[in-house]
């Protein structure tokens, strides 16, 4: 069945409408009608919508990564502790293909949100979600070792499935610390593997001194299943 057929409570409809007219834009590929493109999300009609999913299919447009199924636990923490804090503001380190990125986003309809990922194919999708509409996402392709970020630009910081993939972590953790001004949340696998991509594997203890040698030391440390999770807070 392709996207066009189904509905948004089997897919994030709305990003994936957003992700198709990005890549048209992006492309200046005319294979949407100026008004698929330039209509607010919000106005467009069953017709149009149908008709941009369509394209999308027919571009073989990776719209798979925009169906919604069960959240991993760990994306279920991450809403949860972000519901108590109540961001005003949000980066996301590694926002990948969208696994935590786009519940995020419909689960906090006006958060300013900035995603960056270091993938060039990856940070292109981000890139076309944006140009499609969701106006209140920032998108970037950055290294998470150097973040292009003023010091405590962003109220929360989300590091989830990410320290474990990046060969100088502790770089990369000093940096998130940099530009945040009040919590990260970060997640990491707590038990082996076999994805080549994951070359670290972190315990509790190694991620609270990691922390307190960029200053931070109210940790709290818990777990879901195959995973360990931290809310350390400035």
């Amino acid at each position: 069945m392709s996207l066009s057929d189904t509905t948004a409570d089997t897919h994030y409809t709305t990003l994936a409408l957003a992700c198709v007219r990005g890549y048209a834009i992006q492309s200046g590929n005319p294979f949407l009608p100026d008004g698929d493109t330039h209509t607010p999300l919000a106005n467009l009609t069953p017709v149009q919508t149908k008709r941009i999913l369509a394209a999308g299919d027919a571009a073989e447009l990776p719209l798979h990564y925009f169906k919604r199924s069960r959240l991993l636990p760990r994306v279920e923490w991450a809403l949860g502790v972000l519901r108590g804090l109540q961001p005003a503001s949000l980066l996301d380190i590694g926002s990948g293909r969208g696994t935590f990125l786009w519940p995020l986003l419909a689960a906090f309809p006006h958060l300013p949100v900035t995603a960056i990922d270091a993938d060039p194919r990856r940070a292109k999708l981000l890139a076309a979600v944006q140009a499609g509409g969701i106006e209140r996402l920032t998108t970037r392709q950055a290294d998470a070792t150097a973040l292009p970020f003023p010091d405590s630009h962003f109220d929360v910081i989300t590091l989830l499935e990410v320290l474990e993939h990046i060969p100088d972590t502790q770089s990369a953790l000093a940096e998130a610390v940099r530009v945040c001004e009040r919590a990260l949340l970060i997640t990491v696998p707590s038990r082996p593997d076999d994805n080549p991509e994951h070359i670290h594997l972190f315990d509790e203890d190694r991620l609270r001194q990691m922390l307190a040698v960029c200053g931070v030391s109210r940790v709290k440390c818990g777990g879901v299943p195959g995973h360990l999770t931290i809310l350390a807070q400035k």
